[in-house]
């Protein structure tokens, strides 16, 4: 069995309190608004995710303890909300850590893969992937 996850688990819990959807998605919008601004000066070629019909752009940055973060934005609300949700579920791990974390399993048990439309799921695996691409090159 997989190993309980905090983080995974609060947010988990805050969505079955919340009941429907659109209640769901309020509240993911409401946590793309507390996003951490990201500079002017980070929305490049480099830092822009591709595969998302939405702008959407992430930096990776390595702590001094190894662990890592990112500041993220989007011009779509919806999808700031996930680049929220995505940050605090990686925000703080290791490249290892990253790199083994479930985020299919964490998808599917915030019941985000039933509830956003293909584009969306195809725009959150983009992030996902670049994500975790970001932790294989600070592993090197």
């Amino acid at each position: 069995m997989a190993e309980a996850d905090p983080r995974l688990d609060e947010l988990a819990d805050t969505f079955d309190l919340l009941g429907d959807w659109e209640e769901r998605y309020r509240y993911v919008i409401e946590l793309g608004r507390g996003l951490e601004p990201l500079p002017e000066a980070a929305r490049t070629d480099a830092t822009k995710v591709s595969g998302c019909a939405s702008q959407v752009w992430l930096l990776a940055r390595t702590n001094a303890d190894g662990k890592m973060s990112w500041l993220g934005d989007s011009d779509a609300h919806i999808v700031r909300g996930l680049i929220a949700i995505l940050l605090d579920l990686y925000s703080g791990r290791t490249p290892q850590e990253v790199l083994d974390f479930d985020a299919k399993g964490a998808i599917q048990r915030l019941g985000l893969s039933e509830a956003l439309s293909s584009q969306r799921s195809n725009g959150l695996n983009a992030m996902i992937q670049r994500i975790r691409a970001d932790a294989a090159h600070a592993s090197r």
